[in-house]
Parts: structure tokens; sequence; C-alpha cells
């Protein structure tokens, strides 16, 4: 009885070495996938920062004459894609990084989305900065398309939250960049000023009839339900997905 109880054993040994084997290599593979997928957006994100460094530097000395024009500052929801993909080619943590590719595939898409439906503020003097405007705001879908496909954000339905709780942290820096920054001249940052009416579509007769601030909650709120829609979107997918296969 013990012969073969041990041969059974020992022939074990091999099929599970084997499976480790291939699970390591799986996990190795998953790892270098990821590694290259952080390296595409953090090279998005130089791209945006070098573009971005050319409209500020235009902005200020061939349209301002020198002057520059805290308006044009970059901390708008449509700037935020630059800086996350910067910080995904930095940050270690996988949770925080999991919460950048959400807000990505979330309110990244969802500004480059919305833009165009007010192209008003895309327009220029300049031919080449509204070119870039445009140009920015594609790449700005494409990004979150990309973000999407490259599921590294986190699908489920709780997870909108670490994707929502980044645009947060946006609102909070730009509220707080807005009263700093003030008497420096017009900074409006995610346009949400208390400085100065709410100047978005449909908002600005929003805020006309229940008053600023209250114009300026409703448009957060709208934002953050935006951002839930497209997350609606990439849940869907993933579903159909996993029920294909």
């Amino acid at each position: 009885m013990s012969g073969p109880s041990r041969v059974s054993e020992t022939s074990h040994v091999p099929g599970s070495s084997a499976e480790v084997k291939n699970r390591g290599l799986r996990i190795n593979k998953m790892m270098k996938l990821s590694d290259k997928t952080d390296r595409f957006f953090f090279l998005a994100g130089v791209v945006l920062l070098l573009s971005e460094l050319w409209k500020q530097l235009t902005l200020t000395f061939v349209v301002g004459g020198g002057h520059y024009d805290w308006e044009y500052f970059p901390f708008q929801l449509c700037s935020m894609p630059m800086y996350i993909c910067l910080l995904i080619g930095i940050v270690k943590s996988a949770q925080v990084k999991t919460a950048l590719y959400t807000f990505l595939m979330d309110f990244g898409l969802l500004g480059g989305i919305a833009a165009f439906f007010d192209t008003s503020g895309m327009h220029y003097s300049l031919t080449a900065l509204t070119v870039h405007s445009f140009l920015w705001h594609f790449c700005l879908i494409a990004i979150g398309i990309a973000a999407g496909f490259s599921k590294k954000g986190s699908t489920p339905v709780k997870g909108f939250l670490s994707g929502a709780s980044v645009y947060g942290a946006g609102c909070v820096f730009a509220a707080a960049l807005n009263v700093a920054a003030h008497p420096l001249g017009y900074i409006n940052m995610f346009y949400i000023s208390p400085y100065y009416p709410m100047s978005q579509v449909v908002f600005d007769h929003i805020a006309a009839v229940l008053g600023n601030n209250c114009g300026i909650f409703i448009y957060i709120g709208c934002c953050v339900l935006g951002g839930g829609v497209m997350h609606g979107f990439w849940c869907m997918k993933y579903l159909h997905e996993q029920r294909i296969l």
C-alpha cells in the first residue's frame, strides 16, 4: 500500500513543478506587458508635457508680449491626463496606478469628449494654438480609450471610486489654486472658482438661477456622473468579453 502511495506522490512532483514554472512565466509575461503599457502612457505624458510647454511659451511671448496670463495655467480637467500619464511612469504602488488608469478611462475620456460639445474655449487668435487645442483633446480621447483597453483600471462598479477619488483630489487642488493665485490675475481652474460666475455651457444658466456656488457643486456632481457613465460602458464591455470567452 505504501509503495504505490509513494509513487503516486512522486508522480505529482514534476507536474506541480511544471505548473509552478508555467505560472511564473505567465506572471513574468504580465509584468513585462505591464511595464510596456506603463512606458507607453508615460511617453504619452512626456509628449503632452512638451506640447504644453510650447503652448505656454507661445501664449506668453508671442500672444501675450512677455506677460503670463494665469487664465491659461495648465490645470483643468483636460490637463490632468498629462500629469496622470507622467505619474504612471513614476509611482510604484499598484493600487495607485489602478486609480490613475481608472481616472484616464473614465474622467480623461469624458473631458476629451465633452470639450467638443462646446469648442469656444479651443479657439485662439493664433491658428497654431487652435490646432494644438483640437489635437490635444483628440489625444485625450485616444489616451482614455487606450487606458480602457489596457484593462489596467479598476473594472468593477466599486472600482469607479478609485478614479473618482483622483478627480476629487484634482478638484480640491484646483479650488486651493483658485484661492491662492487669485491676487495674481484671472485664474479659474476646473471652472470652479468662487470669484467668477460659472462659465460652462448649461451650467452658467443653472448658476444664474440657483446661485454660483450651487452651480459649481452641480457641475462637479455632473462631472462625477459623466465619469460614472464612462465607467459603466467599460464594465459592460468587459462583462460582454467574459461571456464570449
